[in-house]
């Protein structure tokens, strides 16, 4: 397989995207302080009004011969900065493990996602300084709502699941898996289905879930357009997956 990133994909005016998500794994090089990197942050990013200082805590229970387990909790200090937009449309994290990006739904368009997300990962470069990223990450979480009352999804995603041979009972629910590699790249996917039950039946569907993460096998120095370069081979593999792995009923829903 060769990545094609000048291939054009249909576009889908209802996309079913309910959550778009850029992660980098990367660990600081400079010096990683509460009061100093809020102090920096706050006045780059005034639009993401809601912040929230996070901890790491780490949980252990230890197991002693003739006696109760003791749960141990230990305070790794200060994590990082959550903050969102005051709409909850957009969401960043600067972490002492890297960064993080959501664009919540309603999904607009790649180019907006996209250079939004690099806004932000510059300004997490600047305070950060990390050399390396050990892992990126592109994840499209998307919800195929279906018609109330439609009870046959397997006309909606492929390959669809299927009852053991001579028992054909319908399916209450279904969760299924795949992890695959991409032979000649630096990439794998991971691509979860599953069914979301509709919470009033009479008025709703059942939710189809897709949800697609395309992420790097191995670590990469970070210089000039190492970020572009990578999310746009990794959104082809997303896209391939995704139109993969949707029929033609399906996407008429996104019409």
């Amino acid at each position: 397989m060769k990545i094609d990133v000048t291939e054009q994909f249909k576009l889908l005016p209802k996309a079913p995207i309910v959550e778009a998500v850029i992660q980098i794994h990367a660990r600081p090089e400079a010096s990683w302080a509460e009061n100093e990197i809020v102090g920096i942050l706050r006045p780059k990013i005034p639009e993401y009004k809601k912040a929230v200082s996070r901890k790491q805590i780490r949980h252990q229970v230890k197991l002693n011969a003739n006696q109760p387990p003791e749960a141990i909790e230990e305070n790794l200090g200060w994590h990082g900065l959550v903050c969102q937009t005051e709409d909850g449309k957009h969401g960043v994290q600067f972490n002492r493990d890297g960064f993080i990006f959501h664009r919540f739904s309603p999904y607009q368009k790649w180019e907006q996602f996209f250079n939004e997300a690099l806004r932000l990962w510059k300004i997490y470069l600047e305070i950060a300084r990390p050399v390396e990223a050990q892992r990126i990450g592109l994840r499209f979480i998307n919800k195929i709502d279906l018609p109330p009352k439609e009870v046959n999804f397997e006309d909606y995603i492929r390959p669809h699941p299927e009852t053991p041979f001579d028992l054909e009972l319908p399916f209450m629910s279904f969760f299924h898996q795949d992890t695959l590699a991409v032979p000649g790249y630096p990439y794998a996917i991971n691509i979860i289905r599953t069914i979301q039950p509709p919470l009033n039946p009479q008025v709703e569907g059942l939710g189809l879930v897709v949800d697609i993460d395309a992420f790097t096998t191995q670590s990469f120095e970070i210089k000039d357009g190492m970020l572009e370069g990578r999310l746009t081979e990794l959104r082809w593999l997303k896209n391939k997956a995704f139109f993969g792995s949707v029929t033609e009923k399906a996407l008429e829903l996104f019409q």
